[in-house]
């Protein structure tokens, strides 16, 4: 069930070196032009990719990972099913992410506390069901909690928990998601919605 455009390189050799070189992609996959995705990563069924695409190897991803334009997982990396990356995405070597995360456009992800050393890299952790606003950056290390949401910009330097919301640079927990979503139920905008 592949579909792939003209201009795809499936299973592109790195020269790291690597024990299994081989790629495993599961069923009813569909990359769009300009993808590279490289061998000794295991992708599971209903991948979807957007142009430009880089997957590099070492990665284990589980299924229907939908990845827009122009984004990058490096490798070492661990995502769970149901995975939103959207444009312009990097998600660093080492980065641990559990199912239904959306990552929003221009999300950076980092894992190197001190730059240009390459040792001791570790990316984030995201948990199931997080969602990371449009350009926000998470630092080296950092947990971010089942269900929690980030918002836009924002410059995450230490964890945050689970159901929670935090923004800002440096960001901080401005609350909860359950509270917000209260206050958004209760707004006048929605009311008169539903009139």
């Amino acid at each position: 069930g592949l579909v792939r455009d003209r201009n795809v390189i499936l299973g592109a050799r790195t020269g790291r070196p690597i024990r299994d070189h081989s790629l495993r992609v599961g069923r009813n996959a569909r990359v769009r032009s300009g993808t590279v995705i490289y061998g000794g990563t295991s992708i599971g069924d209903d991948l979807q990719t957007g142009h430009n695409v880089v997957i590099r190897e070492e990665n284990r991803i589980g299924d229907a990972l939908k990845i827009w334009n122009n984004s990058c997982i490096d490798y070492g990396c661990t995502i769970g099913n149901n995975v939103r990356i959207h444009n312009n995405v990097y998600v660093c070597q080492y980065t641990e992410i559990g199912d239904d995360v959306f990552l929003a456009p221009g999300v950076m992800l980092a894992n190197d506390k001190y730059p240009v050393r390459f040792e001791g890299l570790k990316g984030p952790t995201i948990g199931r069901g997080a969602i990371v606003g449009m350009n926000a950056t998470l630092m080296p290390e950092v947990k971010i909690g089942d269900e929690a949401v980030i918002g836009a910009g924002s410059v995450v330097t230490k964890d945050v928990p689970a159901r929670r919301m935090a923004f800002g640079n440096p960001a901080r927990v401005v609350g909860t998601v359950d509270a917000f979503q209260r206050a958004r139920a209760g707004s006048p905008a929605k009311s008169r919605r539903k009139k």
